[in-house]
This record gives structure tokens, sequence and C-alpha cells, in this order.
């Protein structure tokens, strides 16, 4: 159970008409705050919002800002945060895994409150200097510090205007000239230009660039990292040879300058190669230089996850921002009753409402818990194989088993995240459109991460790739465990609904649910396993087969190991020594709720399977959920509570912590800039009959 004084790090909330529901939690709702969320992580992001509230700079806009006003803007506080120096010295001398936990905390309060400027910090600094260590060596060292220390601008350009998933097809080319000792590097035409590069449109003066390497005998080495400067940055004039340029506005992000980059003969010298894996002689001889594997494995396991990592913290919290700003609403907005003239009801007493938000509620808890359980996995997992050179073989395995899970759980959080502001916008009505409610920014801000640091979809089927290997393999190979079921594949296989139901198994306990994800990931691994058979045996090359056993199968397999490693997550949470009796029944509460949900959404693939035949599993799933959500509705504004951050950083005019919802419209409607004075243009728009009559 937490202390008092960990209790005390967590804002009191205002009093106000919520009260009215908070009253009905049996649960403290700081403790399940914790439960949620490491307290030591909790106060760093309290400590950056209280810091940040103190900043001019930082005050939420009350209207539209042109695409450039909003990239100065960002810019600005990008500066302004390096001055802030959030993060203590010390904390760059601590381990690795305390020190990066520190910067992603940082970074969750950062995105909270400005989307562009975090994502500028993170491709800038956090992307850049990880990708350096990864591929440099010491010569680029100086780079590194610079751009650590803010004192340059920087980009990582790898997409191309026709290439972005399949980055080995990327056409930009760098050619070792032996006789000058440098690399020409050229643009063959438009569609191999880099673009889409955060910082590069207006900023940045330096790239970490993948092109295709030659040497002077014409041999093709692949793409190889390079540090290629782009502007002076004393004057941010694009160099000779350059030519450089902002992609234009945005659906979102515009505070974020993505650029584009053309070359023409440009001339970079020899060590600009970032050599960790191989580099060139001066005479020209490329040599492939491999030592200490496992420390290389950990940076580059570091440079290519860790930003996808973030976009999942990233998007766990939009997620439950939205979350907050439907239940808060659903809670203070009246509508209808049992009597036409008698009393209206609060909206968050509708069965249909509690089923289209609480399930993105529960969610929100679900996913905050199992990205923070991931996210130990990996740091853990890098610090390994930073300190030690030997067990090479089992460091590979841990590998590829958190890269499944990084590539199937971004997809799943980003998406929940989608549909949930999606679902949230609807659900608060037409208030819900206004842009001080704030869903519409959170919409647009969060739609690039469905596509960037990898299309979810293209992840999903690398996650699918590696469970179809176990699948198939002699043996099972999951140092994390997150696939040891399939070693019980026949008996899972076995299982049935009926068999489930006749052990005595209660529908709404995790072992039910467990058991139903088990049975649904092998039945999907086996139909996927004999699609792909049946295809090469009519004659489909190996892409082909592969490629048609995507929709109804590895897709859905890639969607339910995400979700089964977020269950699991979530009740290993549930199942430690500080959980206190009073929080047990809320906590299965979300459980529950989450799984019945994303079970009915599989409702078609268990039949088909023979998981189950005729009404009862359907009807057993979605009733036990309606009831769960039924349930919830006394805790839902109180979970809400423990998901959301300060005020000033939701931003949300109908959902503000003191809950005086019209109090708090009328407000934001009578200081509109300009709301009640006459319109500048009004002599433009009389109508031609009326003024002739003037």
């Amino acid at each position: 159970m937490p202390s008092d004084d960990e209790r005390r790090i967590i804002p009191d909330v205002p009093r106000g008409p919520l009260c009215e529901y908070r009253s009905r939690a049996k649960f403290n709702w700081k403790d399940f705050k914790l439960v949620l969320e490491n307290s030591t992580l909790a106060r760093i992001k309290y400590d950056v919002w209280k810091k940040l509230e103190a900043e001019p700079l930082f005050t939420p806009v009350t209207s539209t800002l042109s695409a450039d006003q909003q990239k100065e803007r960002a810019a600005k506080q990008v500066n302004r945060v390096a001055d802030l120096e959030l993060a203590p010295a010390e904390v760059y001398s601590m381990d690795y895994k305390y020190r990066v936990r520190y910067l992603m905390s940082i970074n969750e309060a950062l995105h909270s409150v400005c989307p562009s400027m975090s994502v500028k910090i993170a491709l800038g600094v956090g992307l850049f200097t990880n990708s350096l260590l990864a591929m440099g060596t010491e010569r680029h060292s100086a780079v590194y510090n610079a751009a650590w220390n803010r004192e340059i601008i920087t980009c990582l350009a790898i997409t191309e205007v026709s290439h972005g998933s399949n980055t080995k097809r990327c056409r930009t080319t760098a050619t070792y000239d032996p006789k000058t000792q440098e690399f020409v590097i050229n643009t063959p035409d438009f569609e191999a230009a880099k673009c889409w590069i955060g910082n590069l449109g207006k900023t940045a003066s330096i790239a970490l660039m993948f092109a295709r390497m030659f040497t002077s005998d014409g041999e093709d080495h692949g793409l190889q990292g390079f540090l290629v400067p782009i502007r002076d940055p004393k004057t941010l004039q694009p160099f000779p040879g350059v030519i450089v340029g902002d992609i234009g506005e945005k659906i979102g992000l515009n505070g974020i300058d993505n650029g584009f980059v053309m070359f023409n003969n440009y001339r970079i010298p020899r060590e600009n190669l970032l050599n960790r894996a191989g580099d060139v002689t001066p005479e020209g001889v490329y040599e492939c230089t491999f030592a200490e594997p496992g420390k290389i494995l950990g940076a580059v396991l570091e440079s290519f996850s860790a930003g996808r990592l973030g976009i999942m913290q990233e998007s766990s919290n939009t997620l439950s921002h939205a979350a907050v700003i439907a239940t808060r609403y659903a809670a203070l907005r009246k509508q209808f009753g049992t009597e036409r003239n008698g009393p209206e009801q609060s909206i968050i007493d509708y069965q249909l409402h509690q089923w289209r938000i609480f399930p993105y509620l529960a969610a929100a808890c679900i996913l905050k818990v199992s990205v923070y359980a991931l996210t130990e996995i990996y740091l853990e997992t890098v610090q390994k194989s930073q300190a030690e050179s030997n067990g090479f073989e089992l460091l590979t395995q841990i590998v590829s088993e958190l890269h499944a899970l990084v590539s199937s759980s971004k997809p799943l959080v980003t998406w929940t995240a989608r549909d949930a502001i999606q679902e949230s916008r609807e659900a608060c009505g037409g208030h819900g459109y206004l842009k001080a409610a704030n869903l519409g920014e959170l919409r647009n801000n969060h739609d690039p991460s469905c596509t960037y640091e990898g299309d979810n979809n293209v992840l999903g089927q690398q996650a699918s790739n590696w469970l179809l290997r176990q699948w198939k393999g002699m043996k099972v190979e999951s140092p994390v465990g997150t696939a040891n079921f399939i070693e019980r594949r026949e008996s899972i296989l076995q299982n049935s609904f009926d068999a489930i139901m006749k052990s005595d198994c209660n529908v709404q306990s995790p072992e039910f649910v467990t058991q139903c994800y088990e049975w649904l990931m092998c039945w999907l691994l086996h139909s996927t396993v004999d699609q792909i058979q049946l295809s090469s045996d009519n004659g489909s090359d190996r892409f082909k087969a592969r490629n048609d056993s995507q929709v109804y199968r590895a897709r859905d397999l890639s969607r339910a190991y995400a979700e089964y490693y977020a269950l699991q997550s979530f009740r290993s949470r549930c199942q430690r020594g500080d959980i206190s009796e009073e929080l047990k029944p809320v906590l299965c509460n979300v459980y529950s709720i989450y799984g019945m949900w994303c079970i009915d959404r599989h409702l078609a693939t268990f039949y088909a399977g023979g998981f189950a035949s005729g009404p009862r599993f359907a009807d057993a799933i979605r009733s036990t959920l309606l009831q769960a959500c039924a349930q919830f509705r006394d805790s839902a504004v109180s979970v809400a509570d423990a998901l959301a951050p300060p005020d000033w950083v939701l931003n949300s005019v109908i959902a503000k912590s003191d809950g005086r919802l019209y109090e708090n419209l009328q407000n934001q409607f009578m200081t509109n800039p300009g709301a009640m004075e006459r319109a500048s243009w009004w002599k433009d728009i009389i109508p031609t009959k009326m003024k002739s009559k003037l």
C-alpha cells in the first residue's frame, strides 16, 4: 500500500459537482494511480508540469496558430526546455536503466503539454544520439556531444519519397572517391529524395542519413549510415549541393518542421561514415568489423526499439486523456430521464454510453501497466547487453522476442488510442467538437503515431513471423515467456467453451480469459501455417503465400498476442503484495471489462475455429461485459482521476477536475476573442437587396 508521502506526490482534486460520483468509489483514487504508475516516475512528471506551468511559453494557446507560428513556438520551447535543465546533472551518471527511465518520464510529461516539442526533442536528441551510439565510434563523439548538449539541431534521414517501410530499397547513394578521401552523395531523382524528416524542414544543420554505399570499384555495400552536414549551424543557410525545404502543412503536429532534401555531387569526409560495423580505408577498401557482438546488439536494440516504446508511452497517455474527458463529461452531462417532466439523468448511467466509453477507460489502465512492464524488460536487456559480452545466443533470443512484443504492442496501443479519441469525441456530442474540448488536437496530433517508427500493419507482420517461427521450430525459444503456451498446443487446441464451463471456471476470471486467448492464438497459428502451405501447394511463391495469409489470420494473431501480453502484465501487477484489499475489486473490474471487450472483437474467429457453437459463448461474453460496465459506473470518475494529468495539461474545457461543466463553457464562450464583436467584414456580407435600401 502506498505511503502518505507517495500519496502527497499527487495533487488533490477540487470539490465540485463530480464529488457526487467520487463519493461512490470504494477505494482511494491516489492508491489506484500508484498501481498504474511508479511513484518515482509520477513525481518526475509532476515536477516537470509544475515548472512548465510557470513558463509563459507553455501556456496553452486559445486559437489556431499558422503552421509557421507553430514551428517557431515549438523550436523556442525546445530551447527553453534545455535551459530549464529538467533532469538533474547526477541523473546522467546513474546506471543505464535509471537514466533512461528518468528521461522517458520527462518526455511523457513534455508530450502531454506539447507533442510537437516532444517529438522534436525525441528525434533531434534521443533518436539521433541513440542511433549514433549504435552505429558510430569514438571519431563521432564531438557530434554526439554537440547533439546531446543541444549545441546543434539534428535529424535522422531514412525515409525517401518512394520508399518508407522497405528501407532496403532506398536509392540515395554515397560513392567513395579515394583521390580526395570523400564520399560523394547523390540523389538520382525526386523519388529518392529524403522526406518527412523531422527537424529538417527549417532548422536541422546535420543529418544522420542512410544511403547505399559504393566503393570506387563499383561494389554496392548496401545501406550505411553517414553524418551529412545540411546547413551552416550559425546561419542555417544550406550548403552548396544541397536542396532542402519544408514539405508543407500537415494534418497535425505542425510544430515539427518535416523536410525533404536532395543532393547533387555533395561531398563529405570519409570519417563521416558511421563505422561501428564496417569502415572504408583511405585507399577505398571496405573492411567489415564486428567486435563485442553483445554490446553492438544492445546498442542497435536501444536505437530502433526505444523510439517505439516512447510512442507507446505517449499513446497510452493520449488514450488516458481521451477516456478521462469522455468519462468526466458523461458524469456531468444530463439528458432525458424516466419521467417526461422529471429530473434528467447523467448519460454515464445509460448502458449504451457505458459500453461505448468504459472499455477505453479500462484499456487506458491495462495498457499503461503493460507498456511500463515491457519497457522494464527492454531496459534491463539493454543494460545487461552493455555490461556483458557473453551469453550472446540467449541475448539474441531475448531481442527477437522483445522485437515481436514491441512490433505487436505498438499497433495495439496506437490503434486503441486512435479509436478512443474518436469515440470520446462522439460521446461528448457537439461540445466535444469544440477546439477547447481538446479532442480534435489529440486526434490530429496522435494520428501519425499509427504510421511513423514503423507502419502498424507492417510491424504486425514482423510479430506474427516470430510467432510462426516458434510454432514451426523444434523448440520454443521464448526467454521472456510470452510464447511458452505453444509447448501445450495439442491440449490447448482440444479445448472449447463447453469444456471450460464444465471445469467450473468463471467467465469473469483471469483463468477463463487466459484459456480463451491461448486457444485463439494456437488456432490462428495453426490456420496461418495451413493457409501458407495450401497457397504454396497451389504454386504460389513464398512471398505470395505469406502475403495471402495476412487477413483474418496473421494480422489477427499479432493483435491477439499483444492483447494477451497486456492482460498478463496487468494480472501480474495486480498479484503483487502492495495491492490493498479495497483496490482488488476495481482492478478485477477493469480486467474483466478489457478482457471481455477484446474477446468480443474476436468472436467470429472463436466460432470459425470450433471453439464454440450456438449462442451461449457470445451471450456469456457480452452479458459479462455489460454487467462489468454497470458495476464500473460508480468507480469510473475516480479511475479517470487516477489517469488524469493536471487540468492545464489536459486542457479540456469540458473535463476540468472541478466538474463545473457549464460555468467553464460559459467562460469559454464569453471570453473567446471577438465572440461578441461585430465582424470586421460585416459590410461585405450585407445582402445586395438590403444594401439598395440603405
